[in-house]
């Protein structure tokens, strides 16, 4: 029985020591999130005048997420709110190139270019007014500009019909060409809507006919002609087309993927965006850990001053699992994109009084079975049992709370509840593994016993204990001779 007590407290020391090697050596560090390492959060809304439903939202949310993944954004939210959509990006570098990446429509059509400044009435410019983004149809005659050139001149298109759409791309790679420059290169769908569509197009086009008398294909993004090329062949293979323009890294990436995980079925627009700084969630971060040290020495403080020696085994055990909750928390971080945010901060914090009430439980357990008649040594041996399912019955109350605060919230509460319930677990692992057997351990060591007042136990509870057989012996004995 004692080799099996001295068993579970070095084993359990084993596990936490070894997990904070393991992290340690790894490099695991704990994942903060937006409002600890600074980044930007926007709420977006459809526009005015669109007919969509629930499916739509959860459309628009599902490609943001894989073009935020893209992006390498380390623990991205993603979600509907109501008729909104939020996103939350922390770490970010470029917060503004982020957003207008995450929330453009990307809706792609290829069409021909009838004219544009540079071969209309000798370069004068387009006297037709530019069509607004809201007006844009597929089957209609348009006129857009095109992006600003190095030196900020914006060419104005007048284009045809769309000839095929985003559709028709299966796949979209940023690339440098022969002459250094970046551009995008297409994978086209075979099919009607894919690359067939395509090659009538560029067959109109390098042939001059009237509906591509300029023998180039517009290629307009969300109501922007980005590229203009000239086409050089009638038809084209599968994976022949590619985007030229005047890109940088950048921007190729970008419009890459864009067009690589397709269009939003909706176009939104940001009603309110946060930025949280760098420095900002350092402050944040720095504070939390300030206020979590300060609750901690006075608690620590308290339990010492009160309970003694089982106050240093309820300090040992808030550490034991305190480094196991480290190893967990770094690994998820880095193996499961978890973050730690303020709110999960707070978890973690309140978590100290779930452990610290586990200790007190089971040392008011071993005073009450001191005041019943009980020996210290038997108190501290039988008050466990006792103990130990009021400790699973609160803890579980807490896990249960931590659930529904999981389920019902969205965001960083959920962080609350999902640190709170992790830390609630591992209390429970430590006290019976660890606070127990030490506890066991000191009730055989008679200096503490027989002094109760170093175990937090007042001397007026204390009953005189039992004469041992070999000291009832001797006394029987004096009293015969």
């Amino acid at each position: 029985m004692r080799s099996r007590r001295f068993l579970s407290i070095i084993l359990t020391v084993a596990v936490a020591v070894g997990a904070l090697i393991y992290t340690f050596v790894a490099g695991n560090t704990p994942l903060l999130g937006l409002d600890l390492e600074g980044g930007v959060s926007v709420v977006l809304q459809p526009k005015a005048g669109q007919d969509y439903g629930q499916d739509e939202l959860d459309e628009s949310v599902e490609i943001m997420r894989r073009r935020v993944d893209a992006l390498g954004v380390a623990e991205p939210e993603v979600a509907v709110q109501g008729d909104s959509i939020s996103v939350s990006l922390p770490g970010v570098d470029d917060p503004q190139r982020a957003l207008e990446l995450v929330g453009q429509t990307a809706r792609l059509r290829f069409r021909p270019v009838l004219a544009h400044d540079d071969i209309r009435l000798g370069g004068a410019p387009i006297e037709d007014p530019l069509t607004e983004p809201d007006d844009i149809e597929d089957d209609a005659v348009v006129v857009l500009q095109g992006q600003p050139d190095e030196d900020g001149n914006v060419t104005t298109y007048v284009l045809g019909p769309m000839g095929a759409d985003g559709t028709a791309v299966a796949g979209a790679n940023a690339q440098v060409g022969d002459i250094g420059t970046w551009r995008v290169a297409l994978d086209l769908n075979s099919g009607e809507a894919g690359l067939d569509a395509w090659n009538v197009l560029a067959t109109e086009c390098f042939t001059r006919t009237e509906a591509c008398p300029t023998a180039q294909i517009a290629i307009e993004l969300d109501g922007t002609v980005v590229s203009a090329p000239e086409v050089q062949t009638p038809t084209f293979a599968a994976d022949g087309v590619s985007i030229t323009g005047n890109f940088t890294d950048a921007e190729s990436k970008d419009l890459a993927l864009v067009l690589r995980y397709g269009a939003l079925p909706l176009e939104l627009e940001p009603q309110q965006t946060r930025t949280v700084s760098a420095a900002l969630g350092g402050d944040a971060l720095e504070a939390g850990l300030v206020a979590g040290l300060v609750g901690l020495v006075l608690v620590a403080l308290f339990m010492i001053l009160y309970y003694r020696a089982l106050g240093v085994i309820a300090m040992a055990s808030f550490v034991v699992g305190t480094a196991l909750l480290w190893a967990i928390v770094a690994w998820l971080g880095e193996t499961q994109g978890l973050a730690l945010t303020l709110a999960g901060v707070t978890g973690l914090i309140v978590s100290v009084g779930v452990s610290v009430d586990s200790n007190i439980v089971y040392y008011e357990n071993i005073k009450e079975d001191v005041r019943a008649g009980r020996t210290v040594r038997r108190s501290i041996e039988g008050a466990f049992s006792e103990a130990f399912s009021t400790i699973v019955k609160a803890d579980v109350s807490t896990l249960i709370g931590a659930a529904l605060i999981y389920w019902i919230s969205i965001g960083a509460v959920r962080g609350f509840a999902l640190f709170l319930g992790l830390a609630t677990v591992l209390d429970l692992f430590v006290a019976y593994f660890f606070m127990r057997p030490v506890c066991l351990a000191a009730s055989r060591r008679e200096w503490l016993t027989t002094r109760p007042r170093l175990l937090g136990i007042p001397l007026d509870l204390v009953h005189p204990e039992p004469a041992s057989a070999r000291e009832q012996a001797t006394a029987s004995a004096e009293v015969t001779t």
